[in-house]
């Protein structure tokens, strides 16, 4: 159905071996895909490595994806290049590059996926992988247009945090969201129902809904995609 809010958590993962072709175990879930929505998405997941595991090295070919480092620390790789990464930084991989996770610290290490359709460069015009990666620590440095980075509909990418009490709306008029709720607790209204959300809780808005969150007794921080989608698409 594309005419409701997409709720969902990161309680109950897979587990999964060998990931991207590379040793050991790690787990994964997907809290939204492109069947459910109007743009371009692929999907939006959560993955998890134990201290020393990795997320094998791989090509992307046809999508885009980004990284939110939830919790814990590690080494991206981008095009054979070794960033250190941490909880906080945001990772930007654009079509044509190549890129592996490692986690490196002694805690297990949580991120985000959001993949995503790209829009392949004219032949005269060769994607160049260095120029179409960024990290970028999301709450030490604000917002990221992810349009200046990505070739596709991917646009703002921030962290949100609302004081006790606080609440906002989220309209997905033109655009569609994702939201993770990185911290705190709090409330969801839409479509006419209630929902308690906490960290480790997804909702994703499709193109013509709305959603109101608001903050339990300590705050709540989240963070918030959004995606360009013409009206007409709908």
């Amino acid at each position: 159905m594309r005419d409701a809010v997409v709720v969902a958590d990161v309680h109950t993962p897979a587990d999964v071996h060998g990931v991207h072709a590379a040793k050991g175990h790690s787990r994964w879930t997907c809290l939204a895909r492109r069947t459910g929505l109007y743009g371009g998405w692929e999907a939006v997941e959560w993955a998890w490595l134990p201290p020393g595991g990795v997320s094998g090295e791989h090509l992307h070919s046809r999508t885009e994806e980004l990284y939110f480092l939830l919790s814990g620390r590690g080494e991206i790789t981008l095009d054979g290049r070794p960033h250190a990464v941490r909880a906080g930084d945001t990772v930007l991989t654009g079509l044509g590059t190549r890129h592996g996770l490692r986690n490196t610290g002694r805690r297990p290490l949580a991120w985000l996926v959001v993949e995503l359709t790209a829009t392949p460069a004219p032949k005269e015009q060769p994607v160049n992988g260095h120029r179409s990666t960024v990290v970028r620590d999301l709450r030490g440095h604000g917002p990221l247009d992810a349009s200046t980075v990505l070739t596709g509909p991917l646009r703002t990418v921030r962290l949100t945090q609302l004081p006790p009490g606080g609440g906002t709306a989220i309209d997905a008029h033109g655009e569609e969201h994702t939201v993770f709720v990185t911290g705190g607790t709090g409330t969801a209204r839409a479509t006419g129902s209630h929902v308690s959300v906490a960290r480790g809780t997804s909702l994703t808005l499709p193109l013509g809904t709305s959603a109101w969150l608001n903050a339990g007794p300590e705050g709540i921080e989240f963070f918030h995609a959004a995606l360009d989608v013409p009206e007409d698409q709908s």
